[in-house]
């Protein structure tokens, strides 16, 4: 299947299926769950591409759940970071196979997993209204330098939305804009590179549906969470999110994990 063993195939189909599932409750974390996954079972580059499209389109769908007028707002007030984000993946993606990918990953996973932790032993992190634009220039500018390598942008993001105790819906909301407008610079810089084409096109577009169908089943898990256990789930999130990154920088290095 689209020159895949059928075992890898399926295992491809279910893996896509949860975290489908995973991004309609939280609103992120299909990158990670799909390459940490993948990853196993196909090189990096099959896992990459495979990534690419279903995360396309479910941050598309994301963004325009509550419509376009709503999104636009949310496009409006993030303005700075998204611009950041769109800039800088297409230049990291020039080097993504020329940059020690487990250094990157360490000093992602590290800070990520420390700050995530920090809040949910009940420490607080909230930004000076005067320093936020500031705080968003700078994580748009590191998501997009790990976006374009990795194919995660997304954790520098939720340490801002977290940052400024944003709402439940706008955050969902915000992830889904800035998710998109990420994942489409992705989606032409991997075009242009080779590495969204041929088998591995058709891969991706293949797991579009099942990516759908998952998050459809999130949304459902995810109308019934209060703020509080919205805010909890992702911080466990952002936790796992660090250790994998962590884990695949070990991995790199050589180091049994």
């Amino acid at each position: 299947m689209l020159g895949l063993d059928p075992t890898v195939f399926w295992i491809a189909i279910a893996v896509t299926l949860f975290s489908g599932f995973v991004k309609g409750a939280i609103g992120f974390a299909m990158p990670m769950i799909m390459l940490s996954a993948l990853g196993s079972i196909l090189t990096a580059q099959q896992a990459l591409a495979a990534v690419i499209l279903p995360v396309l389109v479910t941050n598309v769908r994301q963004a325009l759940r509550q419509g376009i007028g709503p999104a636009w707002q949310t496009t409006w007030a993030f303005r700075w970071h998204i611009a950041m984000v769109a800039v800088f993946i297409p230049i990291s993606a020039m080097f993504a196979t020329r940059v020690p990918q487990w250094a990157m990953f360490a000093l992602l996973g590290g800070p990520i997993m420390l700050f995530a932790l920090w809040q949910l032993a009940g420490r607080s992190l909230v930004l000076p209204v005067h320093h936020r634009r500031r705080v968003e220039i700078v994580t748009g500018i590191i998501g997009g330098l790990y976006g374009g390598i990795s194919g995660i942008w997304g954790p520098p993001l939720l340490v801002y939305l977290l940052s400024i105790h944003a709402p439940k819906d706008e955050q969902m909301r915000a992830q889904g804009v800035v998710f998109t407008l990420g994942a489409a610079v992705l989606t032409l810089s991997h075009l242009h590179s080779g590495l969204l084409a041929g088998p591995n096109l058709q891969l991706s577009a293949a797991l579009v549906i099942p990516a759908v169908i998952g998050m459809g089943l999130g949304y459902l898990a995810h109308d019934r969470l209060d703020v509080a256990q919205f805010r909890r789930w992702t911080l466990i999130l952002l936790v796992l999110t660090g250790l994998n990154l962590l884990r695949r920088a070990l991995e790199l290095l050589g180091v049994p994990v």
